[in-house]
């Protein structure tokens, strides 16, 4: 069957030269972003529960740029003033360049990863005399604390943030030939929304293994994987699909 309708469970990239956009064009289909996820802060009076006292810590890893938000919201919920000396490890370029939304860059102590956890891994072993806190959503990838406690530095996780399953009681009558997934909350916010879903035509693409898994877990055929060596990003193992099957 022909793809002409595909509902990624995202917000819509910011970027104008977003390579969805470019897809659309290409391949005269129609693209919808609606999150089935949304993340929702939690407040300081919770901080405090997890025993979490901002001025104790001397080093902070921001894994992305929910948690540099969130961070910086209980800080200024505390009236906690963040010292210039402050540490920041951050797992990627991307979420590095966001610091610069509340602090001033070049006079910041800033360690950069390349991708992965594991890749900044050696940047916060190189300062294992901090006391490092992991400000985080309730879904933390179990990894992480794994690499940290092998790291054997003092380190804290905090939940800042929760991932919520959005309300999406508005698509149940909606029809799209794909349905693209890049995390397993979005696979279970479908089936929470939706407990009697059948999958019939329509093509599941997923991102990442852990999402496949809880596709499969829920019964889902994948028809579209990303990432691969042939198609690293999900939106050319969109174009590489839809390609083929819509000469035929």
């Amino acid at each position: 069957m022909k793809v002409k309708t595909i509902l990624i469970s995202q917000p819509e990239p910011k970027l104008e030269n977003s390579p969805y956009s470019e897809l659309e064009e290409k391949q005269k289909v129609k693209i919808d972003f609606i999150p089935f996820i949304h993340v929702e802060g939690v407040c300081s009076k919770d901080i405090r529960q997890q025993k979490i006292d901002l001025s104790k810590y001397t080093a902070i890893i921001l894994t992305s740029r929910n948690s540099v938000d969130h961070y910086f919201r209980i800080a200024e919920e505390m009236r906690y003033k963040v010292p210039d000396s402050l540490k920041y490890f951050c797992l990627s370029d991307a979420v590095a360049y966001y610091l610069q939304k509340y602090v001033v860059y070049r006079k910041r102590k800033i360690y950069v990863g390349k991708r992965t956890f594991s890749e900044l891994a050696p940047y916060i072993k190189k300062y294992k005399n901090e006391k490092f806190l992991l400000p985080s959503s309730d879904m933390l990838k179990p990894d992480v604390p794994k690499i940290l406690n092998k790291l054997g530095i003092e380190w804290k996780q905090g939940t800042f943030y929760k991932t919520v399953v959005s309300d999406l009681s508005h698509l149940r009558d909606v029809y799209y030939d794909v349905l693209v997934f890049f995390s397993p909350s979005g696979i279970k916010s479908l089936f929470e929304n939706f407990p009697d879903f059948e999958q019939k035509d329509t093509r599941i693409a997923v991102f990442g293994n852990t999402t496949v898994k809880a596709a499969k877990d829920h019964g889902l055929t994948v028809n579209i994987q990303a990432p691969t060596p042939e198609t690293p990003s999900m939106s050319m193992a969109l174009q590489k699909y839809i390609k083929e099957v819509n000469k035929k």
